[in-house]
Order: structure tokens, then sequence, then C-alpha cells
């Protein structure tokens, strides 16, 4: 079992990673204050893991649980709606702890209730996906979809804890496996040039769910992302380029009406579309957009656009990205492998023509 801290001053919180781990009772206790525990799961996870998680909580406190449908197509405000009553009619008082036990839908989902439910309660992230693992339930980012922009409702909320049990993973799909890697490949673009290195090598142990090499995977994800957090909570600016590929692959998802590609596919081909606008604006060198490309694609995830959308509608999406200021689209380009920043003066030429070559890709 490994435990690393984001660093928050008095939001500061535990990050703990190991096998077999969600059912120890212990690890929940430190966050409890004898209110009740709430847990907000989905159809696919319950049946796989609530019963492990019901038992060590009550063994600590009472406990209710909302299940919800699975699906980013449920990443609504109804939703929110949805988990509210049910918080009401239970009732939860402000001493209730909300636990999110699934993937980043939910993770994102039930935080968000947790910041508005009687102006903020607590609540403690438990995800069951790779990419919410490594990702999604680190920060304090929660919130919903809205049909036009990915996460434009939402609160920033730190959890009281997040943790990770990997053994949650086996029960996750090859292709979710594949679409969670995505942002595990974007640490080491971004910041970590050894990681990156690392990856070249050892994806396919991690996609095979090699032990040791999801736990290093998941233990350097978290550790880059709660730097970058620590460094930057609300992100005003240096956490932006947590965003690498985002701004594309949110576009793509939108576009797509949040059905068809995952978040991490989508993502994929958003790092490569940002890899060769950082080449085209002479940021890149083109051998380092080749070996993020060869990665992306080892690790069987799309390296560009689907053909169902066009240029026109990524460009009319990311108009309204969150990282959008004066009408400006700020993008997250690479200097080199590990090396990110944030880029507000291009031509918007360029990024036209960018987007466009990619669908000839």
């Amino acid at each position: 079992m490994k435990t690393l801290n984001v660093n928050l001053g008095s939001r500061s919180y535990p990050i703990t990673i190991g096998s077999g781990i969600l059912s120890r009772s212990q690890l929940y206790e430190p966050f409890l204050n004898g209110g009740r525990a709430f847990i907000v799961t989905n159809e696919t996870v319950a049946p796989l893991y609530l019963d492990a998680l019901e038992q060590a909580l009550a063994e600590l406190v009472e406990v209710s649980t909302c299940i919800l449908p699975d699906g980013e197509r449920h990443k609504i405000l109804d939703t929110v709606s949805r988990i509210l009553d049910q918080m009401l009619d239970v009732p939860c008082a402000r001493d209730t702890v909300v636990f999110a036990l699934g993937g980043g839908v939910v993770g994102d989902i039930a935080g968000f209730c947790a910041a508005c439910y009687q102006r903020g309660i607590a609540f403690v992230q438990i995800p069951t996906t790779l990419l919410a693992q490594v990702d999604s339930s680190v920060g304090g980012k929660t919130g919903v979809n809205h049909p036009k922009g990915k996460n434009m409702i939402g609160a920033f909320h730190q959890p009281q804890a997040v943790i990770a049990d990997i053994d949650t993973l086996q029960s996750l799909s090859d292709r979710e496996m594949r679409a969670g890697t995505a942002e595990i490949i974007k640490y080491g673009a971004i910041r970590d040039k050894r990681f990156f290195e690392w990856l070249e090598t050892n994806v396919s142990l991690l996609l095979e769910r090699h032990p040791a090499s999801v736990i290093h995977a998941v233990l350097n994800s978290c550790r880059n992302k709660s730097e970058v957090v620590a460094a930057d909570e609300h992100e005003t600016g240096i956490r932006a380029i947590l965003n690498f590929g985002h701004t594309f692959g949110h576009a793509i998802e939108a576009a797509l009406k949040y059905k068809e590609w995952l978040h991490g596919e989508a993502v994929a081909a958003g790092m490569v579309m940002a890899a060769n606008f950082s080449n085209r604006l002479g940021l890149l060198d083109r051998k380092d957009v080749t070996r993020i490309e060869a990665l992306i694609e080892k690790a069987g995830l799309p390296t560009a656009p689907p053909r169902s959308v066009r240029a026109q509608q990524l460009l009319e999406h990311m108009a309204v990205d969150k990282k959008t200021r004066a009408g400006v689209i700020r993008i997250i380009v690479l200097g080199g492998i590990g090396n990110a920043s944030i880029l507000a003066d291009y031509d918007r030429s360029d990024l036209v023509d960018s987007i466009e070559h990619a669908f000839q890709a």
C-alpha cells in the first residue's frame, strides 16, 4: 500500500493506493465524525463492490446508498437533482460524508452534490476505473455536463481522501483500461519525461494489469497531478497544463453528444492534435510528435478525430471551453516531451489548419 498527500494546507488529504484495500474500514474511520455515510455509485459498479464498501462503513456509521444509471450521458443536472432528493429524504445532515464509488462520472457528480448540499459537506473518492484513479478523483474538480459543453457546471470541492484499490481494475473492459491510459500518457507528455520513457517500454504491462506496473503508473500519475494541484488549486495558471489534449478532446465528446467515444479516447486523439499544433508553431520537434503518436497507438487509442464530426463543429465547441479568455481559445502546447505551457498568442488560421489536417490523417 502506498500513500501520498495533496498538500493544500487545511484542505490537504491523502491518496492511498493498494491491492484489496476497499473493504478496510480503518481507512475510512478518520474521515467519519459520527454522522452518516451516503454512497453514490452506479448500476455497473454496485453489483461488484457496493456490498464490500457498505459492510466496511456499517462497522462505523449508518449507511445509505444511491445507485445511478451508468454512462456519461447521465452526467447532467437531472441526475444531481435525483441524488439531492434522496439525500433530503434520508435525511442527510451536515455531518454526513458522501462516498463516491465508481469512475469519473460518479466521482464528478457525487462530489458536486457534496459541494452543493447544505453549502458543502465532506466526501471521499473511491475510484474504480483507471481513469478515475489517475486523474478525475484527485484535485477537487466536480461537476456535470451541459449540451453546449463538458463540465460547464461545477465547483472546486476537495475530497477528504482518495482510496484507490487497484483490484477493481480487474473488472474493467480492455477498452476502459486503454481509455484510462490516455490520462497516464498525458502526465509524461506535460511534465515527466522519465515517466513517458517508462511508459514507452511498459505500457503493454500496464494494459495487461501487471500489479507492479499498475501501482507504478497510478502512483506517478497521482504524484504529478497532486504537485500541480498544490501549486494552483483553482486553475488560475499552471494547473491548466493538466488539460493537454482536452480542449480538442472535449470538443470531440461534445460533437458526439457524449456517445460513441470514451473520454480517454477523445483525449488521446486530442493530445495528438495538440502535439501537431505545437509542431506547426515550431515549438515541438516532429520526432517528439511521432513518439507521442506511437505511444498512443501502442496503447490502442485513436490518434485522429472521428470521421463523423467536422472541423467546424470542433471549433464551435472549443469556443466555449473553460480555458477560453476574451474570445481566445487557450491551447496547452508542448515545447518538448515533459515541457508543457499555456498558449493564447497564436494565429487562428494555424489552429484551423491544424484541425483540418487532423481529419486528413
